[in-house]
């Protein structure tokens, strides 16, 4: 019972936050003195193999044909079918919509305890505590985790990766699980959407928009500033609710949590809500005509002035110094 399950999904691929789960995992089970068993569900990914065998003591893929394409009840069967075979003390997830949807759902089929948006796991007198941001990242909750196991999704890109090892170490094994049965609502067509060379939670350069733009079409001349500095777009929630930017966009408490090298906000004034969600910026630079904007109490970088005039000559001299 103190062993730690890394449920990966394969569709994710080895990146930042596949990474910064199995370290985690890896720091809590050697603090339980346990094992670490990385679980691949879906389609088999070799790449995710060989990385989750440079962590993992235990690499499981479930590839049952069935979980090739995400659907939530057939993945829970086989994600409790699974914990029930390993016993273990702690479950993992990573930050991405199925885990967050899952976890508390696995959590109650296991009889264990759940939380989320976890930046830090430890280990007290034998009890597994999660930190985690409250109230717009004002403040940070110690949850301490009492039934066995305790589920927990981590934030993206708050786990530093775990050291790599021989891969040739941990034992690789094929599992059948049984989701036949499991019934529920199924995904029957999915929409693929440009997203960029990565993921907006793996991106080093944000440049986001926000109300404060007018509509859709200011998004394409930041689009411009992106690309040149190697950045992904992003958008506030009210951009995103007036349709101006994909849903897939957002940033903040209810949309994606980031932590970019750079967070260059363009017209968004700065709620709570979307503070949260940057928090982990390394760098915030706003461009907003309102001088009392809340951004500004968190930049390290601030103009104040109208992002039309600024925009064009930020274009221009990214583009002459590229050339």
């Amino acid at each position: 019972m103190s062993d730690v399950v890394v449920f990966l999904f394969s569709s994710s691929g080895p990146d930042r936050a596949t990474e910064g789960a199995l370290g985690a995992a890896r720091n809590l089970a050697d603090s339980l003195g346990g094992r670490v068993h990385a679980v691949l569900v879906g389609a088999s990914n070799e790449a995710l193999m060989r990385a989750s065998a440079a962590v993992a003591d235990a690499v499981l893929i479930a590839d049952d044909p069935a979980l090739a394409e995400y659907q939530p009840e057939a993945c829970l069967a086989a994600l409790v079918q699974i914990s029930r075979m390993i016993s273990p003390r702690a479950i993992l997830l990573g930050n991405d919509a199925y885990s967050q949807e899952l976890a508390p759902r696995l959590a109650h089929r296991l009889g264990g305890s759940a939380t989320g948006d976890a930046v830090e796991l430890a280990v007290d007198d034998g009890r597994i505590r999660a930190r985690r941001p409250v109230y717009g990242g004002k403040a940070v909750a110690v949850i301490e985790l009492l039934q066995s196991p305790a589920v927990v999704w981590l934030r993206a890109r708050a786990f530093a990766p775990a050291e790599a090892r021989d891969p040739s170490g941990a034992t690789v094994t094929r599992l059948a699980v049984d989701v036949a049965s499991a019934g529920g609502p199924r995904i029957i067509e999915r929409a693929v959407e440009d997203a960029g060379e990565s993921r907006l939670e793996d991106a080093r350069v944000i440049v986001s928009g926000g109300r404060g733009l007018g509509g859709p079409e200011p998004f394409r001349d930041l689009g411009e500033v992106a690309s040149l500095i190697g950045g992904q777009l992003a958008a506030s929630r009210a951009a995103c609710d007036a349709g101006w930017a994909p849903p897939s966009w957002q940033v903040g408490q209810t949309g994606k949590k980031v932590a970019p090298g750079l967070y260059l906000a363009v017209a968004i004034h700065g709620a709570s809500q979307h503070l949260a969600g940057i928090s982990d910026a390394k760098v915030i630079a706003a461009i907003n005509i309102d001088p009392d904007a809340p951004i500004f109490k968190h930049c390290s970088f601030g103009i104040v002035e109208d992002y039309r005039k600024v925009i064009p000559l930020l274009r221009t001299q990214l583009a002459a110094q590229k050339k």
